[in-house]
């Protein structure tokens, strides 16, 4: 395994920040080990629907965990308001970085990740092969 640490900084959005740093380098079958930060604006998908949902106000991001590599990513977040309320669900676009997010990645160096159709659901799933 191999371990990448950075920053994601004020303003940037953060799934297009992760799924950048793959692509950029070159990460085939990476997990999220860690990740603290928070939001300014966010945004999740929740179970079963199709469309996100925006959540006003500030958000630390209190758990982030997923996969992905450089062409794709199946990510989950929860996240918690000024009060300790807590809501997850799935990364989408729209989540924007308030004062850092710091984010630890471990690339499994053996295997490769895609996603291809799976017929139950319709959706692009995880398949997992090795290098």
């Amino acid at each position: 395994m191999k371990a990448f640490t950075f920053r994601i900084k004020p303003n940037q959005e953060l799934k297009s920040e992760l799924q950048n740093f793959a692509k950029e380098n070159h990460l085939q079958a990476a997990v999220i080990v860690s990740a603290v930060g928070s939001l300014k604006k966010a945004a999740l998908r929740f179970a079963n629907e199709e469309k996100s949902t925006e959540l006003p106000g500030f958000h630390e991001v209190v758990s982030l965990s997923g996969t992905l590599d450089g062409e794709s990513m199946h990510v989950h977040m929860s996240i918690s308001d000024k009060n300790g309320k807590t809501i997850g669900g799935h990364l989408v676009e729209g989540n924007i970085v308030y004062t850092t997010m710091e984010v630890t990645l471990l690339e499994q160096t053996d295997m490769k990740f895609s996603r291809e159709l799976d017929p139950t659901y319709g959706y692009k799933e995880l398949t997992v092969k090795k290098r």
